[in-house]
């Protein structure tokens, strides 16, 4: 049994975007959202290199990775630690991303590599709501995450 349950898988493939943390050449961090994070087994996730090269140029010399998945709306998701590897055109991972980005996106958009993530870690991210909120369910909170967003995008 791998690292990803059902529950991980199901919040990866909802999100739209995802955060990935890697380590700069000076120990500083670097932080870049992707939108095309994606599930390749159970205990795999990868997402293109678009428009990443610091990413990439970070993981070629410091392979550990952290990423951030978290559902907005139910103010809940997964924080994912791991090591990473950049997989290259004609690999089984490259296509695999690159396959269904292309057919949904175009082939306007370059990618230069796949970074595949062998996990090591997976831990759940709750809003504090949860915990101190009187009456509050993953249902209730949506419907209010929900208004409010909804509410913005009307301004």
């Amino acid at each position: 049994m791998g690292i990803l349950t059902d529950d991980m898988k199901s919040c990866i493939e909802a999100a739209q975007l995802c955060y990935v943390a890697t380590v700069n050449k000076d120990g500083t961090p670097n932080l870049s959202p992707k939108a095309s994070l994606a599930v390749f087994d159970d205990d795999h996730l990868v997402f293109a290199n678009i428009a990443s090269p610091d990413t990439a140029e970070n993981l070629r010399g410091r392979p550990s990775i952290e990423l951030n998945v978290v559902d907005i709306f139910e103010r809940r998701g997964y924080r994912f630690g791991g090591v990473a590897e950049l997989m290259p055109e004609g690999s089984a991972e490259f296509a695999f991303v690159a396959d269904p980005f292309w057919a949904a996106q175009g082939r306007d958009y370059p990618i230069y590599e796949i970074i595949k993530i062998r996990l090591e870690q997976a831990r759940e991210i709750r809003s504090p709501a949860y915990t101190y909120g009187k009456g509050v369910t993953k249902d209730n909170l949506s419907s209010a995450f929900l208004k409010i967003y909804t509410e913005r995008a009307g301004n």
